[in-house]
């Protein structure tokens, strides 16, 4: 199905208004993910516009990602689970990850989060912080990420867990916060929101235990 396209959307970039024309939009694949491709132009910064240009863009959805801690043990809950992208990995397509889900139409980032924690680790979150909003891989997906670091009581993670009817296959590890930065310093965790998550409370580690343990 292809239509037709002349919409722009400005943007200002240091006083520079930036646009996009999109001259056709059509969907190339429809399936657990939708295949878009563009055909357009875009402002130059050093003005005039671009060739026209042909991309594909993968439509996944929005995301939400939790590293649950526990500011009382110091301890972190990240799961493993296989990831059919990692299949030609070398060290495996199991990964180290922290809760992830998708938004779904309608509903709130927060209770995504609530609702992804509990589901993928047996703990309920008690308070969350926003960290921050990323494009996963801007140069070929639309996917954007909701980052949280969010409050558990991590005793109470533990088993497998995940959806059956999503072929979810989860393990649950409760590990110290200063052992999973090691696995972040010696390239043992790939997931970007884990490790962007894990750097984030390394910097706020004292706020964040002093919010959450006398606040």
């Amino acid at each position: 199905m292809v239509a037709p396209y002349k919409e722009e959307y400005p943007l200002t970039i240091n006083k520079i208004k930036m646009n996009v024309k999109i001259l056709e939009k059509s969907t190339c694949y429809q399936g657990f993910f939708k295949l878009i491709r563009y055909r357009l132009k875009h402002s130059l910064f050093r003005g005039g516009w671009s060739d026209e240009v042909l991309r594909e863009v993968l439509e996944r959805g929005q995301a939400v990602a939790v590293l649950p801690y526990d500011p009382i043990l110091e301890q972190v809950v990240l799961i493993e689970q296989f990831r059919p992208g990692a299949i030609d990995y070398p060290e495996g397509a199991w990964l180290w990850e922290i809760v992830a889900g998708i938004i779904e139409v309608g509903e709130q980032t927060e209770r995504v989060a609530y609702r992804e924690t509990e589901e993928e680790t047996g703990c309920q979150l008690s308070n969350i912080i926003h960290i921050n909003d990323f494009f996963v891989s801007p140069g070929s997906t639309s996917e954007t990420t909701t980052l949280f670091c969010g409050k558990v009581d991590a005793s109470e993670a533990s088993g497998i867990h995940g959806v059956v009817a999503e072929h979810e296959d989860i393990k649950v590890h409760v590990i110290s916060l200063d052992a999973a930065l090691d696995m972040v310093t010696n390239n043992k965790i790939h997931f970007v929101p884990a490790i962007v998550a894990l750097q984030w409370l390394a910097l706020h580690r004292e706020e964040v235990k002093a919010k959450w343990t006398f606040g």
